[in-house]
Protein backbone atom coordinates (compact mmCIF):
# COMPACT_ATOMS: atom_id res chain seq x y z
CA UNK A 1 0.00 0.00 0.00
CA UNK A 2 2.07 2.91 -1.26
CA UNK A 3 2.01 6.27 0.42
CA UNK A 4 0.59 8.84 -1.99
CA UNK A 5 0.96 11.90 0.23
CA UNK A 6 4.16 13.43 1.54
CA UNK A 7 4.55 15.02 4.99
CA UNK A 8 4.45 18.80 4.88
CA UNK A 9 6.50 21.32 6.84
CA UNK A 10 4.73 22.00 10.12
CA UNK A 11 4.96 22.54 13.86
CA UNK A 12 3.74 19.74 16.12
CA UNK A 13 2.44 21.19 19.38
CA UNK A 14 2.05 18.56 22.12
CA UNK A 15 -0.29 19.55 24.95
CA UNK A 16 0.95 17.38 27.79
CA UNK A 17 4.43 17.63 26.31
CA UNK A 18 6.15 16.90 29.64
CA UNK A 19 3.93 13.89 30.30
CA UNK A 20 4.42 10.15 30.04
CA UNK A 21 3.03 9.65 26.51
CA UNK A 22 5.34 12.31 25.09
CA UNK A 23 8.35 10.84 26.89
CA UNK A 24 7.66 7.18 26.07
CA UNK A 25 6.11 7.36 22.61
CA UNK A 26 5.82 10.69 20.83
CA UNK A 27 9.33 12.14 21.20
CA UNK A 28 11.06 8.79 20.47
CA UNK A 29 8.81 8.39 17.40
CA UNK A 30 9.79 11.82 16.09
CA UNK A 31 13.48 11.11 16.66
CA UNK A 32 13.28 7.85 14.72
CA UNK A 33 11.50 9.63 11.88
CA UNK A 34 14.37 12.11 11.86
CA UNK A 35 16.91 9.26 11.72
CA UNK A 36 15.00 7.77 8.78
CA UNK A 37 15.12 11.11 6.98
CA UNK A 38 11.34 11.24 6.48
CA UNK A 39 10.45 14.20 8.67
CA UNK A 40 9.65 17.35 6.73
CA UNK A 41 12.77 19.39 6.05
CA UNK A 42 11.35 22.30 8.02
CA UNK A 43 9.81 20.96 11.20
CA UNK A 44 9.48 21.89 14.87
CA UNK A 45 8.00 20.23 17.94
CA UNK A 46 6.80 22.36 20.86
CA UNK A 47 5.93 20.72 24.16
CA UNK A 48 3.33 22.51 26.24
CA UNK A 49 3.02 21.74 29.93
CA UNK A 50 2.61 23.18 33.41
CA UNK A 51 6.16 22.39 34.50
CA UNK A 52 8.69 25.20 34.50
CA UNK A 53 11.16 24.05 31.88
CA UNK A 54 13.53 25.86 29.57
CA UNK A 55 14.08 24.68 26.00
CA UNK A 56 17.33 23.02 27.09
CA UNK A 57 15.63 21.29 30.03
CA UNK A 58 12.88 19.98 27.74
CA UNK A 59 15.51 18.75 25.28
CA UNK A 60 17.20 16.88 28.13
CA UNK A 61 13.79 15.41 29.06
CA UNK A 62 13.28 14.34 25.45
CA UNK A 63 16.74 12.79 25.20
CA UNK A 64 16.25 10.81 28.41
CA UNK A 65 12.96 9.41 27.05
CA UNK A 66 14.54 8.59 23.69
CA UNK A 67 17.52 6.84 25.32
CA UNK A 68 15.15 4.69 27.37
CA UNK A 69 12.27 3.99 24.96
CA UNK A 70 13.48 4.51 21.39
CA UNK A 71 13.95 1.46 19.17
CA UNK A 72 17.34 2.91 18.20
CA UNK A 73 20.15 4.43 20.23
CA UNK A 74 20.84 8.15 20.40
CA UNK A 75 23.40 9.20 17.83
CA UNK A 76 25.34 12.24 19.03
CA UNK A 77 25.57 14.06 15.71
CA UNK A 78 22.01 13.27 14.63
CA UNK A 79 20.71 14.23 18.07
CA UNK A 80 22.35 17.64 17.90
CA UNK A 81 20.56 18.26 14.61
CA UNK A 82 17.24 16.99 15.94
CA UNK A 83 17.26 18.99 19.18
CA UNK A 84 17.46 22.24 17.24
CA UNK A 85 13.80 21.77 16.33
CA UNK A 86 12.67 20.95 19.91
CA UNK A 87 11.11 23.72 22.03
CA UNK A 88 9.02 24.15 25.17
CA UNK A 89 6.22 26.47 26.21
CA UNK A 90 5.07 26.68 29.80
CA UNK A 91 1.28 26.97 29.85
CA UNK A 92 -1.86 26.25 31.84
CA UNK A 93 -4.74 24.64 29.95
CA UNK A 94 -7.28 26.89 31.67
CA UNK A 95 -5.43 30.18 31.21
CA UNK A 96 -6.26 32.21 28.06
CA UNK A 97 -2.96 34.07 28.42
CA UNK A 98 -1.09 30.78 27.97
CA UNK A 99 -2.62 30.34 24.51
CA UNK A 100 -1.86 33.90 23.48
CA UNK A 101 1.70 33.32 24.66
CA UNK A 102 1.82 30.07 22.67
CA UNK A 103 0.74 31.89 19.53
CA UNK A 104 3.47 34.51 20.03
CA UNK A 105 6.00 31.74 20.66
CA UNK A 106 5.03 29.93 17.44
CA UNK A 107 5.14 33.14 15.44
CA UNK A 108 8.70 33.59 16.69
CA UNK A 109 9.88 30.02 16.02
CA UNK A 110 8.27 29.32 12.65
CA UNK A 111 9.81 32.16 10.57
CA UNK A 112 13.27 31.27 11.86
CA UNK A 113 12.87 27.66 10.70
CA UNK A 114 10.90 28.49 7.58
CA UNK A 115 7.63 26.79 8.56
CA UNK A 116 4.67 28.34 6.66
CA UNK A 117 2.23 28.39 9.58
CA UNK A 118 1.15 24.74 9.30
CA UNK A 119 0.32 23.37 12.76
CA UNK A 120 -0.69 20.07 14.31
CA UNK A 121 -2.01 20.13 17.88
CA UNK A 122 -1.70 16.85 19.80
CA UNK A 123 -4.05 16.63 22.81
CA UNK A 124 -2.19 14.30 25.15
CA UNK A 125 -4.46 15.50 27.96
CA UNK A 126 -7.49 14.11 29.84
CA UNK A 127 -10.69 14.06 27.75
CA UNK A 128 -12.33 16.33 30.31
CA UNK A 129 -9.92 19.07 29.19
CA UNK A 130 -10.67 18.77 25.45
CA UNK A 131 -13.48 21.31 25.36
CA UNK A 132 -11.60 24.04 27.18
CA UNK A 133 -8.44 23.48 25.15
CA UNK A 134 -10.04 23.64 21.70
CA UNK A 135 -12.10 26.70 22.63
CA UNK A 136 -8.99 28.46 23.89
CA UNK A 137 -7.15 27.55 20.67
CA UNK A 138 -9.93 29.15 18.66
CA UNK A 139 -10.11 32.23 20.88
CA UNK A 140 -6.35 32.73 20.55
CA UNK A 141 -6.58 32.64 16.76
CA UNK A 142 -4.65 29.37 16.51
CA UNK A 143 -7.21 27.51 14.37
CA UNK A 144 -7.26 28.15 10.63
CA UNK A 145 -10.26 27.06 8.51
CA UNK A 146 -9.81 23.94 6.35
CA UNK A 147 -9.50 26.01 3.15
CA UNK A 148 -6.80 28.34 4.54
CA UNK A 149 -3.34 28.45 2.87
CA UNK A 150 -1.78 27.01 6.05
CA UNK A 151 -3.34 23.93 7.64
CA UNK A 152 -4.38 23.31 11.23
CA UNK A 153 -4.94 19.73 12.39
CA UNK A 154 -5.70 18.23 15.77
CA UNK A 155 -4.90 14.75 17.13
CA UNK A 156 -7.16 13.33 19.85
CA UNK A 157 -6.14 10.39 22.01
CA UNK A 158 -8.65 7.72 22.96
CA UNK A 159 -10.93 7.22 24.74
CA UNK A 160 -13.36 9.40 22.80
CA UNK A 161 -16.01 9.45 25.52
CA UNK A 162 -17.01 6.72 27.94
CA UNK A 163 -20.41 6.02 26.35
CA UNK A 164 -22.38 7.08 23.29
CA UNK A 165 -23.67 10.30 24.81
CA UNK A 166 -20.29 11.52 26.01
CA UNK A 167 -18.66 10.51 22.71
CA UNK A 168 -21.18 12.65 20.87
CA UNK A 169 -20.44 15.52 23.25
CA UNK A 170 -16.68 15.23 22.62
CA UNK A 171 -17.22 15.03 18.87
CA UNK A 172 -19.58 18.01 18.91
CA UNK A 173 -17.07 20.01 20.95
CA UNK A 174 -14.38 19.29 18.38
CA UNK A 175 -16.78 20.00 15.48
CA UNK A 176 -17.59 23.44 16.85
CA UNK A 177 -13.97 24.48 16.27
CA UNK A 178 -12.51 22.07 13.69
CA UNK A 179 -13.82 20.63 10.44
CA UNK A 180 -13.97 16.82 10.40
CA UNK A 181 -11.14 16.76 7.84
CA UNK A 182 -8.90 18.48 10.43
CA UNK A 183 -9.62 15.97 13.25
CA UNK A 184 -7.44 12.87 13.67
CA UNK A 185 -8.65 10.42 16.35
CA UNK A 186 -5.66 8.24 17.03
CA UNK A 187 -5.67 4.51 17.80
CA UNK A 188 -2.07 3.37 18.00
CA UNK A 189 -3.03 -0.25 17.24
CA UNK A 190 -3.84 0.78 13.68
CA UNK A 191 -0.26 1.97 13.19
CA UNK A 192 1.26 -1.46 13.78
CA UNK A 193 2.95 -2.89 10.71
CA UNK A 194 0.95 -6.12 10.69
CA UNK A 195 -2.35 -4.27 11.03
CA UNK A 196 -1.50 -2.15 8.00
CA UNK A 197 -0.47 -5.29 6.13
CA UNK A 198 -3.90 -6.85 6.66
CA UNK A 199 -5.16 -5.03 3.58
CA UNK A 200 -2.12 -6.14 1.58
CA UNK A 201 -2.53 -9.73 2.75
CA UNK A 202 -6.19 -9.80 1.75
CA UNK A 203 -6.27 -7.75 -1.40
CA UNK A 204 -2.71 -8.13 -2.69
CA UNK A 205 -2.65 -11.94 -2.73
CA UNK A 206 -5.01 -13.87 -4.97
CA UNK A 207 -4.90 -17.01 -2.81
CA UNK A 208 -6.69 -15.44 0.18
CA UNK A 209 -9.51 -13.18 -1.02
CA UNK A 210 -11.49 -15.99 -2.75
CA UNK A 211 -11.47 -17.91 0.56
CA UNK A 212 -12.32 -14.93 2.76
CA UNK A 213 -16.01 -15.70 3.30
CA UNK A 214 -18.57 -17.93 4.98
CA UNK A 215 -18.08 -20.75 2.47
CA UNK A 216 -14.53 -21.51 3.61
CA UNK A 217 -14.02 -19.88 7.03
CA UNK A 218 -15.27 -21.63 10.17
CA UNK A 219 -14.65 -18.79 12.62
CA UNK A 220 -12.32 -15.90 13.48
CA UNK A 221 -10.64 -15.14 16.82
CA UNK A 222 -9.22 -11.77 17.89
CA UNK A 223 -7.12 -11.81 21.05
CA UNK A 224 -5.46 -8.81 22.70
CA UNK A 225 -3.71 -10.11 25.82
CA UNK A 226 -1.83 -8.07 28.41
CA UNK A 227 0.38 -9.63 31.06
CA UNK A 228 0.51 -6.61 33.35
CA UNK A 229 -2.12 -5.56 35.88
CA UNK A 230 -3.70 -2.11 36.15
CA UNK A 231 -0.60 -0.65 37.82
CA UNK A 232 -0.82 3.13 38.17
CA UNK A 233 -3.88 3.34 35.86
CA UNK A 234 -6.33 1.99 38.44
CA UNK A 235 -8.14 5.30 38.75
CA UNK A 236 -8.83 5.40 35.01
CA UNK A 237 -9.47 1.67 34.75
CA UNK A 238 -12.09 1.66 37.49
CA UNK A 239 -14.13 4.06 35.35
CA UNK A 240 -13.43 2.29 32.06
CA UNK A 241 -12.98 -1.48 32.29
CA UNK A 242 -11.81 -3.78 29.52
CA UNK A 243 -14.87 -3.32 27.27
CA UNK A 244 -14.44 0.45 27.04
CA UNK A 245 -10.64 0.40 27.17
CA UNK A 246 -9.96 -2.19 24.48
CA UNK A 247 -13.05 -3.54 22.70
CA UNK A 248 -14.81 -0.31 21.77
CA UNK A 249 -11.79 1.01 19.90
CA UNK A 250 -8.84 -1.33 19.28
CA UNK A 251 -10.67 -4.61 18.78
CA UNK A 252 -13.63 -3.30 16.79
CA UNK A 253 -11.22 -1.47 14.49
CA UNK A 254 -9.25 -4.68 13.94
CA UNK A 255 -12.50 -6.53 13.31
CA UNK A 256 -13.45 -3.95 10.69
CA UNK A 257 -10.17 -4.41 8.83
CA UNK A 258 -10.47 -8.20 8.87
CA UNK A 259 -14.09 -8.24 7.68
CA UNK A 260 -14.41 -5.24 5.34
CA UNK A 261 -15.28 -5.51 1.67
CA UNK A 262 -12.60 -4.69 -0.92
CA UNK A 263 -12.33 -0.89 -1.25
CA UNK A 264 -12.30 0.51 -4.77
CA UNK A 265 -9.33 2.73 -3.83
CA UNK A 266 -7.08 3.46 -0.85
CA UNK A 267 -8.45 6.96 -0.48
CA UNK A 268 -8.90 7.59 3.25
CA UNK A 269 -12.65 8.03 3.17
CA UNK A 270 -13.18 5.05 0.87
CA UNK A 271 -11.34 2.75 3.29
CA UNK A 272 -13.13 4.26 6.28
CA UNK A 273 -16.53 3.91 4.58
CA UNK A 274 -15.90 0.19 4.10
CA UNK A 275 -14.80 -0.23 7.73
CA UNK A 276 -17.89 1.63 8.90
CA UNK A 277 -20.09 -0.75 6.91
CA UNK A 278 -18.79 -3.65 9.05
CA UNK A 279 -19.77 -1.84 12.26
CA UNK A 280 -23.25 -1.25 10.86
CA UNK A 281 -23.54 -4.98 10.08
CA UNK A 282 -22.64 -6.14 13.60
CA UNK A 283 -25.62 -8.02 15.00
CA UNK A 284 -27.11 -5.96 17.87
CA UNK A 285 -26.86 -7.53 21.32
CA UNK A 286 -30.20 -8.10 23.07
CA UNK A 287 -30.23 -8.59 26.85
CA UNK A 288 -30.58 -12.32 26.33
CA UNK A 289 -27.70 -12.29 23.84
CA UNK A 290 -25.51 -10.39 26.30
CA UNK A 291 -26.06 -13.12 28.88
CA UNK A 292 -25.37 -15.85 26.35
CA UNK A 293 -22.63 -14.29 24.23
CA UNK A 294 -20.51 -12.22 26.65
CA UNK A 295 -18.22 -13.08 29.53
CA UNK A 296 -16.65 -10.61 31.94
CA UNK A 297 -14.29 -11.42 34.77
CA UNK A 298 -11.59 -10.08 37.11
CA UNK A 299 -8.11 -11.39 37.74
CA UNK A 300 -7.48 -12.92 41.14
CA UNK A 301 -4.13 -13.29 42.88
CA UNK A 302 -1.56 -15.36 41.03
CA UNK A 303 1.91 -15.18 39.56
CA UNK A 304 3.60 -13.09 36.90
CA UNK A 305 7.03 -14.31 35.78
CA UNK A 306 7.29 -16.33 38.98
CA UNK A 307 6.44 -13.39 41.25
CA UNK A 308 3.24 -13.36 43.32
CA UNK A 309 0.85 -10.57 42.29
CA UNK A 310 -2.39 -9.38 43.93
CA UNK A 311 -5.88 -9.75 42.56
CA UNK A 312 -7.65 -6.79 40.98
CA UNK A 313 -9.65 -5.90 44.09
CA UNK A 314 -6.41 -5.80 46.10
CA UNK A 315 -4.71 -3.34 43.74
CA UNK A 316 -4.02 0.20 44.97
CA UNK A 317 -6.89 2.64 44.26
CA UNK A 318 -9.33 -0.17 43.36
CA UNK A 319 -12.56 -0.47 45.35
CA UNK A 320 -12.74 -3.64 47.39
CA UNK A 321 -16.25 -4.31 46.05
CA UNK A 322 -15.39 -3.37 42.46
CA UNK A 323 -17.22 -5.10 39.60
CA UNK A 324 -15.05 -3.54 36.90
CA UNK A 325 -14.12 -6.18 34.35
CA UNK A 326 -10.45 -6.85 33.55
CA UNK A 327 -11.35 -9.57 31.05
CA UNK A 328 -13.97 -9.65 28.29
CA UNK A 329 -14.86 -12.34 25.78
CA UNK A 330 -17.59 -11.86 23.17
CA UNK A 331 -19.25 -14.08 20.56
CA UNK A 332 -20.44 -11.80 17.75
CA UNK A 333 -21.82 -12.05 14.23
CA UNK A 334 -21.58 -9.83 11.15
CA UNK A 335 -24.89 -10.02 9.31
CA UNK A 336 -23.98 -9.64 5.66
CA UNK A 337 -23.54 -12.00 2.71
CA UNK A 338 -19.80 -12.49 3.16
CA UNK A 339 -19.95 -13.46 6.83
CA UNK A 340 -23.41 -14.98 7.29
CA UNK A 341 -23.18 -17.66 9.98
CA UNK A 342 -19.48 -17.14 10.75
CA UNK A 343 -18.88 -16.49 14.47
CA UNK A 344 -16.25 -13.98 15.55
CA UNK A 345 -14.75 -14.50 19.01
CA UNK A 346 -13.22 -11.43 20.65
CA UNK A 347 -11.09 -11.62 23.78
CA UNK A 348 -9.00 -9.22 25.84
CA UNK A 349 -7.75 -9.20 29.39
CA UNK A 350 -5.14 -8.14 31.89
CA UNK A 351 -2.83 -10.45 33.86
CA UNK A 352 -2.89 -13.09 31.15
CA UNK A 353 0.21 -15.27 30.63
CA UNK A 354 1.90 -12.95 28.14
CA UNK A 355 1.53 -9.77 26.15
CA UNK A 356 0.33 -10.80 22.73
CA UNK A 357 -2.15 -9.73 20.06
CA UNK A 358 -3.30 -12.08 17.33
CA UNK A 359 -5.99 -12.52 14.71
CA UNK A 360 -6.63 -16.19 13.91
CA UNK A 361 -8.73 -17.19 10.90
CA UNK A 362 -9.71 -20.86 11.14
CA UNK A 363 -10.82 -22.49 7.90
CA UNK A 364 -13.47 -25.18 7.71
CA UNK A 365 -12.57 -28.83 8.15
CA UNK A 366 -11.88 -30.99 5.14
CA UNK A 367 -14.73 -33.40 4.29
CA UNK A 368 -15.00 -36.51 6.45
CA UNK A 369 -13.28 -38.87 4.05
CA UNK A 370 -9.75 -39.89 3.18
CA UNK A 371 -7.51 -38.19 5.77
CA UNK A 372 -10.37 -36.99 7.99
CA UNK A 373 -12.36 -40.21 8.18
CA UNK A 374 -12.01 -40.68 11.97
CA UNK A 375 -14.63 -38.38 13.46
CA UNK A 376 -13.28 -39.01 16.96
CA UNK A 377 -9.82 -37.77 15.97
CA UNK A 378 -10.24 -35.06 13.34
CA UNK A 379 -7.15 -33.55 11.79
CA UNK A 380 -6.11 -30.07 12.80
CA UNK A 381 -7.82 -27.35 10.76
CA UNK A 382 -5.94 -24.86 8.62
CA UNK A 383 -5.42 -21.64 10.56
CA UNK A 384 -3.99 -18.35 9.33
CA UNK A 385 -2.51 -16.47 12.30
CA UNK A 386 -1.67 -12.78 12.05
CA UNK A 387 0.55 -11.74 14.97
CA UNK A 388 0.38 -8.05 15.84
CA UNK A 389 2.72 -8.28 18.83
CA UNK A 390 5.26 -9.53 19.67
CA UNK A 391 7.14 -11.10 16.76
CA UNK A 392 4.99 -9.40 14.14
CA UNK A 393 4.21 -11.64 11.22
CA UNK A 394 1.97 -14.32 9.73
CA UNK A 395 1.76 -18.08 10.02
CA UNK A 396 -0.34 -20.55 8.05
CA UNK A 397 -0.96 -23.98 9.55
CA UNK A 398 -1.27 -26.85 7.10
CA UNK A 399 -1.16 -30.65 7.21
CA UNK A 400 1.91 -32.56 6.01
CA UNK A 401 2.75 -36.26 5.75
CA UNK A 402 5.26 -37.59 8.23
CA UNK A 403 8.13 -39.36 6.37
CA UNK A 404 7.72 -43.12 6.37
CA UNK A 405 5.72 -45.97 4.91
CA UNK A 406 2.54 -45.15 6.84
CA UNK A 407 0.22 -42.30 5.92
CA UNK A 408 0.50 -40.21 9.05
CA UNK A 409 -0.37 -36.52 9.11
CA UNK A 410 1.14 -33.83 11.30
CA UNK A 411 0.32 -30.10 11.44
CA UNK A 412 3.16 -27.78 10.39
CA UNK A 413 3.38 -24.02 10.01
CA UNK A 414 4.68 -21.82 7.25
CA UNK A 415 5.88 -18.88 9.33
CA UNK A 416 6.90 -15.38 8.25
CA UNK A 417 8.34 -12.89 10.74
CA UNK A 418 8.99 -9.27 9.86
CA UNK A 419 12.22 -9.06 11.80
CA UNK A 420 13.66 -11.98 9.81
CA UNK A 421 12.12 -11.25 6.43
CA UNK A 422 13.07 -7.56 6.45
CA UNK A 423 16.24 -7.43 8.53
CA UNK A 424 17.45 -4.41 6.57
CA UNK A 425 14.16 -2.57 7.26
CA UNK A 426 13.13 -2.93 10.91
CA UNK A 427 9.47 -2.24 11.59
CA UNK A 428 8.77 1.31 12.77
CA UNK A 429 6.79 1.93 15.92
CA UNK A 430 3.07 2.60 15.48
CA UNK A 431 3.30 6.27 16.47
CA UNK A 432 5.96 6.87 13.83
CA UNK A 433 3.61 5.94 11.01
CA UNK A 434 0.62 7.70 12.54
CA UNK A 435 2.41 11.01 13.19
CA UNK A 436 3.81 10.99 9.67
CA UNK A 437 0.32 10.40 8.28
CA UNK A 438 -1.04 13.48 10.07
CA UNK A 439 1.75 15.63 8.64
CA UNK A 440 0.77 14.30 5.21
CA UNK A 441 -2.95 14.79 5.81
CA UNK A 442 -3.63 11.05 5.35
CA UNK A 443 -6.51 9.99 7.62
CA UNK A 444 -6.79 6.37 6.45
CA UNK A 445 -5.65 4.88 9.78
CA UNK A 446 -7.61 7.35 11.91
CA UNK A 447 -11.14 6.97 13.22
CA UNK A 448 -13.87 9.13 11.77
CA UNK A 449 -16.67 10.56 13.88
CA UNK A 450 -19.35 8.25 12.48
CA UNK A 451 -17.23 5.17 13.18
CA UNK A 452 -16.62 6.23 16.80
CA UNK A 453 -20.32 6.71 17.37
CA UNK A 454 -21.27 3.52 15.53
CA UNK A 455 -18.94 1.46 17.73
CA UNK A 456 -20.38 3.06 20.86
CA UNK A 457 -23.92 2.39 19.60
CA UNK A 458 -23.10 -1.31 19.36
CA UNK A 459 -21.32 -1.41 22.73
CA UNK A 460 -24.04 0.40 24.71
CA UNK A 461 -26.54 -2.52 25.01
CA UNK A 462 -23.78 -4.63 26.56
CA UNK A 463 -22.90 -1.95 29.10
CA UNK A 464 -26.58 -1.37 29.91
CA UNK A 465 -27.30 -5.09 30.35
CA UNK A 466 -24.32 -5.44 32.66
CA UNK A 467 -25.39 -2.41 34.67
CA UNK A 468 -28.97 -3.65 35.02
CA UNK A 469 -27.78 -7.08 36.16
CA UNK A 470 -26.62 -5.39 39.39
CA UNK A 471 -23.82 -7.95 39.80
CA UNK A 472 -22.03 -7.83 43.16
CA UNK A 473 -19.12 -9.97 42.01
CA UNK A 474 -17.62 -11.23 38.78
CA UNK A 475 -16.11 -14.60 37.87
CA UNK A 476 -12.39 -14.68 38.64
CA UNK A 477 -9.39 -16.11 36.85
CA UNK A 478 -5.98 -16.67 38.35
CA UNK A 479 -3.39 -14.09 37.35
CA UNK A 480 -1.15 -15.75 34.79
CA UNK A 481 -3.93 -17.90 33.31
CA UNK A 482 -5.81 -17.43 30.02
CA UNK A 483 -9.04 -16.31 31.65
CA UNK A 484 -12.10 -17.76 33.34
CA UNK A 485 -13.64 -21.13 32.55
CA UNK A 486 -16.77 -19.29 31.42
CA UNK A 487 -14.85 -18.01 28.39
CA UNK A 488 -14.10 -21.57 27.30
CA UNK A 489 -17.82 -22.29 27.22
CA UNK A 490 -18.37 -19.35 24.88
CA UNK A 491 -16.92 -21.15 21.86
CA UNK A 492 -19.40 -23.61 20.39
CA UNK A 493 -18.80 -26.20 17.72
CA UNK A 494 -16.49 -29.11 16.95
CA UNK A 495 -12.77 -28.46 16.66
CA UNK A 496 -13.13 -24.98 18.20
CA UNK A 497 -11.16 -23.74 21.17
CA UNK A 498 -9.38 -20.55 22.16
CA UNK A 499 -5.96 -20.40 20.61
CA UNK A 500 -2.96 -19.35 22.67
CA UNK A 501 -1.20 -16.51 20.79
Amino acid sequence: MARSLLPQSCTLVIFGGSGDLARRKLLPALYNLALDGVLPERFAVVGVGRRELSDDAFRAFAREGIQKFSRRDVDGGRWREFEKCVFYHRGDLDDPESYRGLRAHLEEIEPEIGIPGNRVFYLSIPPSSFAGCVEQLRNAGLVAPPDAPSFTRIIVEKPVGRDLESAREVNETLACVFHESQIFRIDHYLGKETVQNLLVLRFGNSIFEPLWNQKYIDHVQLTVAEDEGVGTRAGYYEEAGALRDMVQNHILQLLSLVAMEPPWSFDADVVRDHKLAVLHCLRPMSREAVQRCSVRAQYAAGFHEGVAVPGYRQEHNVRRDSVTETFVALHVHIDNWRWAGVPFYLRTGKRLPRRASEIAVQFKDVPHELFNADRDAPIEPNVLRMRLQPNEGFALGIQAKVPGSRVELRPVEMDFQYRQGFRERPSPEAYERLLLDVMAGDATLYMRRDAVEASWSWIMPILEAWRESDARWLPEYEAGSWGPVEAEKLIHGPNRRWREP
